[in-house]
């Protein structure tokens, strides 16, 4: 049998695409579109199948915004607020979607009544120049659909907001989660916004956010309810808004997120792990972890004794990555090491220098006693030691 070939690799809605070989021409349906990669989801990780920083993270709250299990999906929380939250991924899913994962918030500590400018959500944030495609600011601008699987004991109005970061204007829509403890999915529909491109660079031009509760800072004003706006906080989020943290009985769980140009939701698209892993390095890459030295986990790369005091090493990067990263490493008391033969010089943290996108150089960042001159390598010497490269937006 020969190969299956499409010939058109970025079809659009409304279209067809003519098989190699069988020279059969399937449709696309209306309102459905493909970015220029081939993908229709804009979302990366939607299933919530990556993550590597680990599985659970506790104690989220005041001072926790940022990335902490599920890849490319960000803790956000803002005022002083005084719930506390874990974030897993965990395996509770629905049933017979194809799903393995899904992102799990349990309030561990409740705050019943959040203050006026405190606010919790979990959002991804996307690149412009993976967006002109959708020709925002022109007469041509493409809908947007976002569909997802959801699921909460707490019922009730829920908020999801797209936001436009150049131009600093938002559009927000509320879904309701009707049975308690049961799987549903959403569907909502945003008009194209014919004010305002996208910028085309690798910086933040896009977010995508699940409100999970606001204070009256975010709820109080004329709620924008579908239409795109200037954004104003008062105006960004439902007065209808629950509030996840008011008891620490609530759950939310969340998977399946597509957002896709067009009027149309289509199934969710399933990529296999290493595609989906791929996309994520570009942002957050782990390249040494665990203790002793031992296996592939705790090796990091060659390096040699510049002087008797520092070892230097050039780390090449996975994929390349979105921009030049920043390190993000667990350190400690002789987590990290640089052996020379049979000699293990022990230091606590690296530094690096002259970092691009596709590789950076890395140095102990506290003094040695070796050997200038002589080659070897750097490794993790703790359990809890880990070194990664972060070039999240």
């Amino acid at each position: 049998m020969s190969e299956l070939k499409v010939n058109k690799v970025t079809p659009r809605s409304g279209t067809t695409v003519t098989l190699g070989d069988s020279g059969d021409n399937v449709a696309i349906p209306t309102g459905v579109s493909f970015n220029g990669y081939g993908y229709r989801n804009i979302i990366i990780n939607g299933d919530m199948s990556i993550a590597q920083r680990g599985t659970s993270a506790t104690g989220l709250g005041d001072g926790d915004s940022g990335y902490h299990t599920c890849d490319r999906w960000r803790f956000s929380e803002s005022g002083a607020p005084t719930y506390v939250f874990t974030q897993t991924q965990d395996t509770d899913v629905p049933t017979g979607q194809g799903f393995a994962t899904s992102l799990k918030m349990d309030c561990t500590t409740a705050q019943g009544s959040l203050a006026a400018a405190d606010v919790l959500r979990i959002e991804q944030r996307v690149e412009g120049q993976n967006l002109q495609y959708l020709k925002k600011g022109t007469s041509s601008a493409e809908s947007l659909t976002v569909s997802f699987w959801v699921k909460s004991n707490k019922t009730g109005t829920y908020t999801c907001e797209i936001f436009d970061n150049d131009n600093n204007r938002q559009n927000s829509k509320t879904y309701t989660i009707d049975s308690a403890n049961t799987w549903e999915k959403k569907i909502i529909t945003y008009d194209g916004d014919t004010t305002g491109a996208f910028d085309n660079n690798n910086g933040t031009s896009f977010l995508i956010s699940f409100f999970l509760g606001a204070g009256t800072e975010w709820t109080s004003g004329t709620f924008s309810n579908g239409t795109w706006n200037s954004s104003t906080n008062a105006n960004r989020v439902s007065s209808s808004q629950v509030n996840l943290a008011d008891n620490t009985a609530n759950n939310f769980w969340i998977t399946g997120i597509q957002l896709e140009a067009g009027t149309t939701a289509s199934d969710f698209e399933f990529l296999p792990v290493d595609v989906n892993l791929n996309r994520c390095l570009r942002y957050y890459q782990i390249v040494g972890q665990g203790g002793n030295f031992s296996g592939s986990g705790g090796m990091i790369t060659n390096g040699a004794a510049y002087s008797s005091s520092t070892a230097y090493g050039v780390l090449a990067f996975l994929t390349e990555m979105r921009t030049a990263p920043s390190l993000d490493q667990t350190t400690g008391t002789n987590y990290f090491r640089f052996q020379s033969n049979s000699t293990v010089y022990r230091f606590d943290s690296f530094s690096s220098a002259s970092a691009g996108t596709r590789k950076t150089r890395i140095n102990n960042g506290d003094s040695i006693t070796a050997s200038a001159g002589n080659a070897g390598w750097f490794g993790t010497d703790n359990a809890a030691a880990e070194l990664a490269l972060n070039a999240e937006l």
